[in-house]
């Protein structure tokens, strides 16, 4: 049975760019795991393998693998740092128990490593910072020290090591506790040595820096430090793993992945100051019939398996493979355990580790492990495993909510079914993707987070199903109604040799308030209108709201009541009295000051401080209407109802306004009416399809 206590699980985290994914190729590379050091620019990455991936040297999911490292092992997450992806981040940081942040040396913090380093704090993870690519031209760490304090302020980012020299003279660093300084070849291999000369006053300041924030945080400690009392080594070293667990200090270290500089220091980092499952402690969940109970596992390999599903990949060739956390117990191949959410039980063959796009058949897997299984029917992300007479439903991810929707159609006739089977596909391994279809406009409607994120969905679907999507901006699903009242007739007459047709019905017409609907009434006395053709009235009036009168856009918020009309013993049929209904209906429409209603949306932006007049702004010109603003710590959140189709384009809009910091969820709200150059033009449009039809 493994030692959890040696079992180190993390997940790189930081915007698109930063290294992670070359960072962890010469992790490992260094670790021998790897016979050469993969590179996302020449497309040898053994993290990046999807071709769509490759095509934009970027991460666009999470990968996975793991190395030994002095007697530990070290399991870790490579997350994709583009905005449109980060729901996958977010995921699969539920499977970690702690994060490894680069910053770029360079280009310091972004926005993507900003909202990663929030999803950190929602779960409490501890967190090393790492300062890479300091061996670019214009690295400056001190300088990228400063932007990561200016963008977090817990856990505190303290520096516990120091680089020696920068861009091509970045040749090591010096470890601030053990005042030892490193210098590494071109093999990532360290030799110690001493501190060169220039650097002791800066080695002198930011070791005292550290001790200082060391003692903060422990009382014993700082009152020591405040009587000028020397601290001993092993009581920093103690007091400093503490405060990384406890979440009050983040260790900056600086590196070069791509020279291998310093990256021996980081994986000593990680495994001295980052946690063991053990160390993170029970793993919170509830009750599958209590939401609101407390029920929680510890990670223990000897107690009953608990597990979260973090990522779902879908193939048309290979199947569903599943790939989960284990927090709790021991698993071993040709066995199940029961999805707790569905009340499934799930049995499978193989367990797998996951070695990027490759999968190594394992005989055990326990707490720390991420592990996947293939061809479950029932299991997909988020949903939790575990031993069927001790279910529990851990904490999970809920996905984002999308920002951007298009009409999808096939690029090719006929191919429609295959199209929408592989988008129904792609939703199992993407939450963030999401398939409708409008009944109004009888439009099927993809929705994701981004014109990339949708881009690169038709790229796979096109290349993993041999069906090819257009998209198209969506059409507005307008509505009609009216503002005056009338009383008009319809009557239908026909004869034709035969048996004839004859209808007669009198209807008064007047609008509801906004969201009423539709309503019926029957004033008929004295039987002018037998009983059993009023239904067929009523059928006809309910049949023309459907198909709209003056925009095909269905009517809503109308009270139509039938009080006179006269029939024929012979002619009258329900057909006919249906048919007087639609034309009295139609007729009254029109003398009833008849308009267009637009459906209108709750929008929410979180935006910075210094965008916030400029998203009011745009809200405005957009004919929107502002309900309130909120300050959320240095952000504040806007809350304003615009109509639907000036939101069309929002996602880039408001991106371009906030350099990416802005965020938004939109929902429906109601409907009302639409000016009138939105109103003429929406019956414009109609018209040419009417005459032709």
């Amino acid at each position: 049975m493994k030692d959890v206590s040696k079992q180190r699980t993390i997940a790189l985290i930081s915007h698109g760019g930063a290294g992670k994914t070359s960072l962890a190729e010469a992790f490992l590379f260094l670790t021998k795991v790897t016979s050469r050091l993969g590179s996302v620019a020449d497309n040898t990455s053994v993290l990046d393998f999807e071709p769509e991936e490759v095509k934009r040297k970027s991460s666009l999911g999470s990968s996975f693998h793991s190395f030994p490292w002095k007697k530990h092992q070290i399991t870790f997450v490579d997350t994709p740092g583009g905005e449109n992806f980060l729901n996958d981040t977010r995921t699969v940081l539920y499977g970690v128990d702690a994060a490894v942040v680069l910053v770029d040396a360079v280009d310091m913090v972004k926005v993507s490593t900003e909202k990663g380093w929030a999803f950190a704090d929602s779960l409490k993870l501890p967190r090393l910072v790492v300062i890479n690519k300091m061996d670019r031209e214009r690295a400056d760490f001190y300088k990228a020290l400063e932007s990561v304090n200016e963008s977090f302020q817990s856990p505190k980012a303290v520096p516990v090591a120091i680089p020696i020299g920068a861009e091509d003279s970045f040749s090591g660093l010096v470890d601030l506790l053990s005042g030892k300084a490193f210098l590494y070849d071109s093999a990532g291999k360290p030799t110690e040595g001493p501190v060169p000369g220039d650097m002791a006053d800066k080695v002198a300041e930011y070791r005292d820096k550290l001790i200082e924030a060391i003692s903060e945080t422990n009382d014993a400690l700082l009152e020591k430090y405040l009587e000028g009392e020397e601290l001993g080594q092993e009581a920093l070293e103690e007091t400093l793993g503490k405060a990384v667990l406890d979440g009050l200090i983040a260790p900056v270290t600086p590196a070069s992945g791509l020279k291998l500089i310093g990256l021996s220091s980081l994986l000593d980092l990680i495994v001295s100051r980052l946690p063991s499952p053990i160390e993170r402690g029970t793993v919170g969940g509830h009750p599958l019939d209590d939401p609101a109970g407390d029920l929680g596992r510890e990670p223990d390999p000897s107690a009953p398996f608990g597990g979260l599903v973090i990522k779902t990949v879908v193939d048309p060739f290979a199947g569903q493979l599943t790939i989960f956390r284990i927090y709790s117990g021991t698993l071993t191949p040709d066995s199940g355990f029961l999805n707790v959410n569905r009340g499934q039980k799930e049995r499978f063959g193989q367990l797998f580790a996951l070695e990027g796009k490759a999968q190594k058949a394992i005989e055990e897997a326990g707490p720390g492990d991420i592990v996947a299984v293939a061809k479950l029917k029932n299991t997909l992300t988020g949903d939790s495993v575990a031993d069927e007479n001790s279910p529990i439903v851990f904490w999970a991810s809920q996905p984002m909510e999308p920002v951007v929707s298009f009409a999808v159609e096939a690029k090719v006739k006929g191919d429609e079914e295959k199209v929408f089977a592989a988008i129904n596909k792609m939703t199992l391994e993407d939450v963030t993707l999401r398939l409708t279809r409008n009944n109004q406009t009888k439009e099927m409607i993809i929705s994701g987070m981004g014109q990339i994120h949708l881009d690169a969905t038709l790229e796979k679907i096109k290349r993993k199903y041999n069906v090819e999507v257009i998209l198209k901006s969506p059409k507005v699903a307008f509505k009609e109604t009216i503002k005056g009242k009338t009383k008009v007739q319809g009557k239908y007459k026909k004869q034709t040799g035969g048996k004839g047709q004859y209808g007669d019905a009198h209807i008064e017409l007047e609008p509801l308030p906004r969201g009423e609907g539709f309503i019926f009434e029957d004033k008929i006395v004295g039987g002018v209108i037998p009983r059993q053709y009023i239904p067929a009235v009523e059928k006809g009036i309910v049949e023309a709201m459907a198909g709209g009168v003056v925009s095909g856009n269905p009517v809503v918020d109308c009270k139509v009541a039938l009080v006179f009309g006269s029939y024929h013993d012979v002619d009258s049929s329900e057909m006919a009295f249906k048919i007087a209904g639609s034309m009295a209906f139609k007729k009254g429409f029109m003398e009833c000051q008849p308009t267009i209603l637009e459906p209108i949306m709750l929008l929410t932006v979180e935006t910075p401080d210094d965008c916030m007049g400029d998203i009011m702004g745009d809200i405005s010109s957009r004919r929107g209407k502002l309900l309130g603003t909120e300050s959320h710590g240095r952000k504040q959140v806007i809350s304003a109802n615009v109509p639907q189709m000036e939101l069309l384009s929002y996602s880039s809009s408001l991106t371009s306004m906030t350099g990416g910091r802005g965020s938004f969820t939109m929902e429906f709200a109601h409907y009302d009416e639409a000016p009138a150059h939105i109103r003429d033009k929406v019956i414009a449009e109609y018209k040419p399809q009417e005459e032709k039809e």
